[in-house]
């Protein structure tokens, strides 16, 4: 079994993806804090676009159980 194996369903995308566009709807505002900031938090966002778009969540491959 791989490890990135779709592992949620169409409701855990949708708030994958949704999450993913807010915050990088937020490091564009953060940028102007601290770009640092801004690049990580839109780091995270892509992150969380690409889970959406996979169909898995890092924290249920490592084991961790998530409500969705």
């Amino acid at each position: 079994m791989s490890f990135l194996n779709p592992n949620i369903g169409t409701r855990g995308r949708l708030v994958r993806a949704l999450s993913g566009v807010a915050f990088l709807g937020v490091a564009i505002f953060a940028w102007s804090v601290s770009p640092w900031l801004g690049a990580g938090i839109g780091i995270s966002g892509l992150f969380m676009i690409f889970e959406a778009a996979r169909g898995w969540c890092i924290l249920r491959a490592c084991g961790v159980k998530t409500r969705m």
